[in-house]
Parts: C-alpha cells; structure tokens; sequence
C-alpha cells in the first residue's frame, strides 16, 4: 500500500464518520420535533410567551446596566471638574467681592446635589484605612495608631455601589510615641553615662 492509498482511506473513514454524525444530528432534531409537534398548542404558546417573557426581562436589566456603566463613566470623567471646584473653594477667602464668591458657592452646591441625586456618593474617609475605599499617599509619624487616617489629600467616589476612584489618604505609622519614648529613654542614659563620668 502507498501513501496515496492511505490518504484515501483515511478519507474515506472520515466521510464515513461525518455521514453517521449528520445521521445522528438529524434524528435528534426529528425527535426534539415530534415533542413539539405531539405538544398542546396550548403548552406550546404558553411556553413562547413565557420565554418572550423572559427576554424581555433579561434586556431590560441588561438597558439599566448599561444606562448605570455609562453613567458611572461620565461622572468619573466629571471628578476633576469637582476638585478643582473644590480648589477654588478653598481659595475664596483670600477674593473681596463677595458676589463672586456666593455664585461660585451655589454654582458648586447645585452641581453636586445633581450627581447625588444621579447616585454620587463621597466615600468615607474617616477612621481607619480601608483598601477597597482609600489608596495611600504616604505615610507619616503620628501617635494615632497604624493605619488611622491623618488627612485627606483627594476625596475618593462611588456611583451606585461602583468605586469611581479611591480616596487619596496620608495615614498613620504608628511609630510616634514608640520614637518618643526611645528618644527620652536613650536622652536619659545618656545623661545617666554623663553624671557617672
């Protein structure tokens, strides 16, 4: 036998399987067939209006999913906007015109409680770090203990539940009485080795 024979009866082997595989598909089908031919009409409709049913619910809560995503992208797009009102804020006390001042408050004041309403919320940045709400800057001697937020460098956001960005925090290191004592102990031997000299 030579190559060329074997190639033609691999193929062959090979027709034979898909011809059997196809005989296979298409009595699955005729069955699936007589159980929905053999089936009330009455089962029948009721059971596409059921699943009409449910696709309709299914693409109603895959609409509001989307609306809520692309919401959530167009605030997050927005927080740069609100830190620099936050900014300017800051920076009013140093203006005269006081004018000036009440419009940008109200401007700001209007501005959030329209994303709030939208479903903007400040995450908290009170207490002690937490990884899912805050993302550390630095952090610093203190005579909090470790991990207790110190000040709030960028106010951190959520929309509906989803983190739009995590508060910037400088926290504690928990080394600020631990350094003050060693201070004060090592101060004291050093005065001790001085007087016994």
């Amino acid at each position: 036998m030579n190559k060329k024979d074997n190639i033609d009866a691999i193929e062959e082997k090979n027709d034979e399987k898909i011809k059997s595989n196809g005989e296979s598909d298409a009595n699955d089908s005729k069955v699936n067939e007589n159980v929905t031919e053999n089936a009330d009409p009455k089962e029948q409709v009721l059971r596409i209006i059921a699943e009409f049913d449910n696709y309709k619910k299914r693409t109603k809560k895959d609409i509001d999913n989307a609306k809520i995503i692309g919401k959530a992208e167009l605030i997050k797009n927005l927080l740069p906007i609100i830190d620099e009102f936050d900014l300017a804020l800051m920076s009013l006390s140093q203006m005269q015109d006081k004018l000036v001042i009440k419009g940008i408050e109200l401007l700001y004041s209007n501005f959030i409680s329209q994303l709030r309403k939208e479903g903007l919320e400040e995450t908290d940045s009170d207490g002690v770090f937490d990884p899912y709400k805050h993302e550390i800057v630095i952090s610093k001697q203190s005579s909090e203990p470790y991990g207790t937020i110190i000040e709030v460098v960028k106010k951190g956001y959520m929309f509906n539940g989803i983190m739009l960005r995590p508060a910037s925090v400088i926290i504690s290191d928990g080394n600020g009485n631990k350094k003050d004592e060693k201070g004060t102990e090592s101060e004291n031997k050093a005065e001790t080795n001085k007087k016994n000299s």
